[in-house]
């Protein structure tokens, strides 16, 4: 249903080397990018995630409530990117590990403070 999701950044070099190191974990790469924007995604005909700044020119601000949620494959593919994104400077917002019965996941917050998780079904 979702075609990507978009970030606002206020440092695009910052955040891209974050995202770059982080979902390349998970074989996502750059396949479009600007002076304003970066896009990544395993294949770009499913859903993407991107970091932009913001068309108006205000400061980007984290959206009370607004998460991404990037689906991984086994639990072990949760720990090791959680793991990643601490080891690159995200805020722990929830460690790795199950919630309820059949979901697992990891939630933290990137360098400009957006919220995002990794998750998958158990």
């Amino acid at each position: 249903m979702l075609g990507y999701i978009t970030l606002g950044t206020n440092d695009i070099e910052k955040s891209s080397k974050f995202y770059d190191e982080l979902l390349g974990e998970i074989g996502a790469k750059r396949f479009m990018e600007s002076d304003s924007f970066v896009a990544w995604a395993n294949d770009p005909t499913k859903c993407g995630l991107s970091v932009i700044k913001p068309n108006d020119g205000n400061p980007a601000t984290v959206g009370n409530g607004v998460m991404a949620a990037i689906a991984c494959d086994k639990p072990e593919t949760v720990d090791r990117l959680y793991k990643k994104a601490m080891e690159l400077g995200a805020k722990d917002e929830g460690p790795a590990g199950p919630r309820g019965d059949s979901f697992y996941a990891g939630y933290f917050r990137d360098p400009d403070g957006n919220k995002l998780n990794f998750f998958c079904m158990t």
